[in-house]
Order: C-alpha cells, then structure tokens, then sequence
C-alpha cells in the first residue's frame, strides 16, 4: 500500500526558474518564504512631512486634522523601533534638504527607511507649503545607485493626498464604520497624485485610488492614516506588510462621508492602493532588546 507523501518544508519550495534575455539564460533559484533581514541594530530613520498650511497665493486649504495624523503616526512608529524625525510645514527647499540628508545617512546598520507626506497632491506632485514636489525628487535619491547602504533593503513611502477630483460611489447599501460627531467634519485633500517610483524594494503606499478624493477628518486626522495605524497596531507583530495594508484598504473602504460642508460628498466611499516594488516577504515585528 503506498504511503503519504510528506509535505515539503518551505526550504524545500524553492524554484528553479530559467530566466532569458533573448540571448542567454540561467536558472535562478527563488524561495518564496524568504524575507528581509530585520535585525540590524536599529529598525531605521523615519521622516514625517506635515503639511496643514500653505503659502497663500496656492490657494489649498488648511488640512485641519493632519497634526492628529503626525502625532498617531509618531507613536505607533516610535513603538516599532523607527528614529521618527518630524517636520511642519517646510518649504521646497527645506523638504530636499532633509531627504538629501537622509538620502546621505549611513543606513549600514539599519532594517529599512521609511517617509510620510501629508500634504495636498496634484498630478504626479505633492505639496510643500510654498509649491510642488515631484514624488521622483523624494525617492530617486534613495535608489540603489544612490544610497548604497539601502540597497537591499525596503524603502517604505506613505503618501496621505488625493488623486484626483472624483468620489467613489457607495456600492453597499449600509456601511459597518462608528458614527463621528457632528464637530468631526470630513474634507478632502484638493487635487490629484499619480507617480511610481524606479528601482527594487520600494513600496508606495497611497490614501486613495488614482483620480479619487482622499477623505480627512478636522478632529479624527485622515480616514486612511487613522486606519493604517489601527491595523499596525494590531497586527504588525503577526502579519506580512502588504497583509496589512491589504487589512486598511478593507477599513478604509467600509467608511462613508457623513458631516461635509459639500453635500453632494455625503455617503461616498475611498479604496486606498499600494504599488509594491517588494522582493521578499516583509515584516515590521517588535525589535527584540
């Protein structure tokens, strides 16, 4: 009587793949537990851009609500082991200062980087208080060619704007979220976003879909990053990264507008989205001492 077949471990699952470039080939051999090392010294610098005003003659709003945004984010990326450096309202010239000076950091002894912008965003740009950044100024000085002492290694940004002028319509006749007070009012962050960034190991981690309005919060911060910390909070010592962002896609989208001073904005809907330029499982668990 033949017996079972054991299972093979995950070791073992490794793929031998032939690779061709229309001139030769090789075999490379792929293992698809493997993961990013995450135990260097320190987990690594991250940067948080916040952005509530704005130089008068943009005419954007004030983001009523952000600094609730930078204050859950310091706290929960402090918790995991992140350098946080914060900075408000910088011009220009001073957001490319910093990521010059981070870009130019020693990272040998550092699990990953990490960015934050929280701003108003505009085809293929995000604001500074004083005009437009191109996404490429903030990640190309971080690729491989760059920044040697990331290469390898993930490059984490979070990209709080809209995408666009578009709500996304309910689908749902009711939603499961918490009612928010009446004083919470939602808005939205005024324009589009829509950029990718070149090179491995970056992963671009968006509010909303490209076109759409990303809602915020004038008490509570924005929907998506009051989300996103929830779920790190809960499940970064459990879950794969891009689990966890798949989770607060799910959060997000359970949402409608309720309170907005735009009445044809009540009862619409966000899907947030992250490009992944990811070559290996990620983890974010707690550093152990």
């Amino acid at each position: 009587m033949a017996t079972p077949q054991q299972q093979p471990s995950p070791a073992e699952q490794k793929a031998n793949v032939t690779e061709t470039d229309g001139w030769t080939s090789r075999t490379v051999e792929l293992d698809p537990s493997a993961e990013y090392i995450m135990t260097h010294k320190r987990r690594g610098l991250a940067l948080i851009f916040n952005h509530e005003d704005f130089y008068w003659q943009l005419r954007l709003g004030s983001r009523r609500g952000t600094n609730t945004d930078s204050m859950n984010l310091n706290r929960i990326l402090t918790d995991l082991g992140f350098d946080v450096q914060n900075y408000y309202n910088l011009r220009t010239m001073d957001v490319l200062e910093k990521i010059q000076e981070a870009s130019t950091t020693d990272h040998s002894n550092a699990d990953c980087f990490l960015c934050v912008f929280l701003s108003h965003g505009e085809d293929k740009h995000i604001y500074s208080y004083d005009s437009l950044i191109d996404i490429q100024e903030l990640t190309n000085p971080f690729k491989g060619d760059k920044c040697k002492s990331l290469v390898g290694k993930p490059k984490i940004f979070i990209l709080q704007a809209c995408r666009g002028e578009k709500h996304d319509e309910p689908v749902l006749p009711k939603d499961e979220v918490d009612s928010v007070p009446l004083t919470n009012v939602t808005e939205v962050d005024a324009a589009s976003l829509c950029t990718l960034p070149a090179g491995a190991d970056f992963i671009m981690c968006y509010s909303v879909a490209e076109g759409y309005y990303s809602h915020r919060e004038t008490v509570n911060g924005s929907w998506y990053i009051q989300d996103l910390c929830a779920v790190v909070k809960a499940y970064a010592a459990s879950l794969e990264f891009t689990e966890i962002l798949t989770l607060v896609n799910r959060k997000v989208s359970q949402r409608s507008v309720e309170y907005c001073n735009d009445p044809k904005a009540i009862g619409k809907k966000q899907i947030p989205c992250f490009a992944s330029m990811l070559t290996k499982k990620l983890f974010l668990k707690p550093k152990s001492n």
